[in-house]
C-alpha cells in the first residue's frame, strides 16, 4: 500500500477553532450577561518562540562569566495569555489605558484576577492540545 503525504499538506490540515468562554462574572454585557472571551491555538513554532522569549540567563554561582538559563514562567503565560486571546483584544490602547498599563502582557495581569488568569491560562493550554497532569495520572492508572 503506498503511502500518501497528501493528508499532511496545509490545505488539508484541519484548523483548530477558537474557543469562547465565559471566564469572569465581573465583566458582563448590557443585559448582566458574563461577556464571553475568544481564544485561539497556536502552531508550536510560535509555542517555541514565547518559550525561547521567556527564557532569562542567571549567573552560575563561583564561576565568573558563565550562565544557566531559566524559564520565566510567570512571563511565559503572559506572553501565551496575550497572544491566544482574540477578543478582548489586548493590543487595544484604549483598554490598556483604562487599566493604566502599556502593553498585551501587563494588561492582562491587570484586568484578570490570579484565579481568572490561572483559569484563562488553563483554556489556552487545553485548546492548544497540553494535557492536564492530574488527567496524564489517571490516563497511567487506567
Amino acid at each position: 500500500m503506498a503511502k500518501s503525504l497528501s493528508a499532511f499538506l496545509a490545505q488539508n490540515a484541519k484548523k483548530v477553532d477558537n474557543r469562547k468562554i465565559a471566564l469572569s462574572p465581573r465583566f458582563v454585557d448590557e443585559k448582566g450577561k458574563a461577556m464571553e472571551w475568544e481564544i485561539t491555538c497556536i502552531t508550536a513554532a510560535e509555542n517555541q518562540k514565547l518559550r525561547k522569549d521567556s527564557l532569562r540567563n542567571i549567573p552560575i554561582p563561583g564561576k565568573r562569566g558563565q550562565y544557566t538559563q531559566e524559564m520565566d514562567t510567570a512571563q511565559y503565560q503572559a506572553k501565551l495569555a496575550a497572544r491566544c486571546t482574540v477578543f478582548p483584544d489586548f493590543n487595544d490602547a484604549e483598554l490598556q489605558e483604562s487599566y493604566g498599563v502599556m502593553g498585551a502582557e501587563p494588561l492582562a495581569g491587570a484586568m484578570l484576577t490570579p484565579a481568572e488568569f490561572d483559569d484563562l491560562i488553563i483554556a489556552i493550554t487545553e485548546l492548544c492540545g497540553f494535557t492536564a497532569e492530574g488527567e496524564l495520572v489517571a490516563e497511567a492508572k487506567n
